[in-house]
C-alpha cells in the first residue's frame, strides 16, 4: 500500500450557542473543522481533523510512503520542516495527517484504531467543557445538564476574569451535577493563560477559600516554567497545561521543573505526539488529559496509554458531515468497532454549506487581548465582540 494523494476540504461545527473563554468570544457559535484525507493505490482513505497550514509543503515527505509505516513518517514530516520550523499551526498540519496516516494503518487490518494501538478496553472516562465562558446562567445550566444527563460527574468551567462570577458559576454547575448525578462533582477552572503570576495565584487562592477545585488550567503562559511552578507550590489545586505545547521539547521544561501537575496535549496535534507526551509524562508519574476537539480525535490512543486520567468533551454533537463511531454515556466516550478511527465523511454535505465557520476573527478566543495579565478589574464586558476589562 502506497499513499498516492491528498484532499483538503474545511466544514463546519455549528455548537448552538455563543462559545469562548477569556480571551474572546465566538459570538455565532460556528467555527471551522479543516478535514484532510489521505488517499492510497488500494482505494483505502484516511482522515485527518486539523490545519492545512504548510500540507503542500509536507506531502513531499509522505507521497509515495507506505502508510502503515506511521512512526517514522511522523519524524520524516518533522524533518522536512526543521529548518521552517514545526510549531504553530504547521504542527497542526503534521498532527492531521498524522491522524490520517493511523486511521489508514488501522483499516489495512479491518480493526478499530483502539484495538490496534493495544487497548484493552474502549471506554474511556469523560468529562464536560463546553467552552461556555460567555453564557448566562440559565444558558450554563442548559447545557450542562445534557452533560450531566450523559453520565458525565466532572465538568470544566472557563474563567478568570471575575472572581465572583467564576464562584457563583462553579456553585451552579456543583448543585446541577449533584441534583442530576446524585454526586459532588469534580470541578476544574480554565484561565486560558489570561493572569500574571500573581493574580493566577490571588485569583485561585480566592476561590479555593469556597470551592474544591480538581485543577485549574493554563493559569499563566505556556512556556512559563518558573511561573506555572510557582502557582503550583501556593494553591491547593492541581496544575494543568500543555495544550498549547508543540513538542516534546516543550515539555520537558515543565515536567524536569515540577511546574505541571496534569499534562495536557491538544488533539488537533496529532495521536503520534499524544503517545509520545504521554510516555514522557508517565515517566514522571504524571497523568495525561487530553484536550478536547471534534468528534474526540484522541479517544482511541487515551484508551491505551497507563496514565490517562480523563478526556475533554466540548460538545456532543460532531460537525457538519463528520460522522463518528463513538457514544458519551454513563460519564464515559465509548468508542465502537468501526475500522480506523470511527469516522465517515460526508463530502457532498460539506460541499452544501452555505457559510463558513471561524476561530481567527480579532474578537475570538485564539486572539490574545491587549490587557491579559495586566488587569486590576476583571469584570467582564462585551465591547465590539471580545470581553473587556471595565478599569
Amino acid at each position: 500500500m502506497r499513499i498516492t494523494g491528498y484532499r483538503t476540504l474545511t466544514t463546519v461545527h455549528d455548537w448552538g450557542r455563543p462559545i469562548g473563554d477569556a480571551n474572546g468570544v465566538v459570538g455565532s457559535g460556528k467555527t471551522s473543522v479543516p478535514v484532510v484525507v489521505l488517499t492510497t493505490d488500494v482505494g483505502l482513505e484516511g482522515i485527518g481533523l486539523g490545519s492545512h497550514e504548510g500540507i503542500d509543503t509536507l506531502f513531499p515527505a509522505l507521497d509515495g510512503q507506505d502508510p502503515r509505516a506511521v512512526v517514522a513518517l511522523y519524524d520524516r514530516m518533522l524533518a522536512w520542516v526543521f529548518k521552517r520550523g514545526h510549531a504553530g499551526a504547521v504542527f497542526g498540519a503534521i498532527g492531521a495527517l498524522d491522524m490520517a496516516l493511523w486511521d489508514l494503518k488501522a483499516k489495512a487490518v479491518e480493526q478499530p484504531l483502539w484495538r490496534l494501538l493495544g487497548a484493552r478496553d474502549h471506554v474511556v472516562p469523560a468529562y464536560a467543557s463546553g467552552l461556555d465562558g460567555p453564557l448566562a446562567d440559565d444558558e450554563l445550566v442548559r447545557l450542562h445538564k445534557q452533560f450531566a444527563e450523559r453520565g458525565l460527574q466532572a465538568a470544566k468551567l472557563k474563567g478568570g476574569l471575575d472572581v465572583a462570577a467564576d464562584l457563583r458559576r462553579l456553585d451552579v454547575l456543583s448543585e446541577l451535577y449533584r441534583d442530576e448525578t446524585g454526586q459532588t462533582p469534580a470541578l476544574m477552572l480554565d484561565a486560558n493563560e489570561s493572569w500574571s503570576r500573581k493574580e493566577a495565584v490571588r485569583h485561585i487562592r480566592r476561590i479555593e477559600e469556597h470551592v474544591d477545585l480538581a485543577w485549574v488550567e493554563e493559569p499563566v503562559r505556556r512556556w512559563d516554567v518558573d511561573g506555572l511552578g510557582m502557582v503550583t507550590r501556593a494553591v491547593k489545586a492541581a496544575v494543568a497545561t500543555g495544550e498549547n505545547l508543540t513538542g516534546l521539547e516543550q515539555f520537558r521544561p515543565l515536567v524536569a521543573a515540577n511546574a505541571v501537575d496534569i499534562v495536557q496535549t491538544g488533539s488537533v496535534w496529532g495521536i503520534t505526539h499524544f503517545l509520545r507526551v504521554s510516555a514522557l509524562a508517565h515517566a514522571f508519574d504524571l497523568p495525561i488529559s487530553p484536550v478536547g476537539y471534534d468528534a474526540n480525535p484522541l479517544g482511541h490512543a487515551a484508551a491505551v496509554v497507563p496514565n490517562h486520567l480523563s478526556i475533554e468533551i466540548q460538545d456532543l454533537a460532531p460537525p457538519v458531515g463528520i460522522g463518528a463511531d463513538q457514544e458519551i454515556t454513563d460519564g464515559h466516550l465509548v468508542l465502537g468497532e468501526s475500522p480506523g478511527l470511527g469516522y465517515t465523511l460526508d463530502e457532498d454535505a460539506v460541499a452544501r454549506l452555505g457559510e463558513a465557520g471561524s476561530w481567527d476573527d480579532d474578537a475570538g478566543p485564539h486572539v490574545r487581548p491587549d490587557r491579559a495579565g495586566r488587569r486590576l478589574v476583571g469584570k467582564p464586558a462585551i465591547r465590539s465582540g471580545r470581553w473587556e476589562t471595565q478599569e
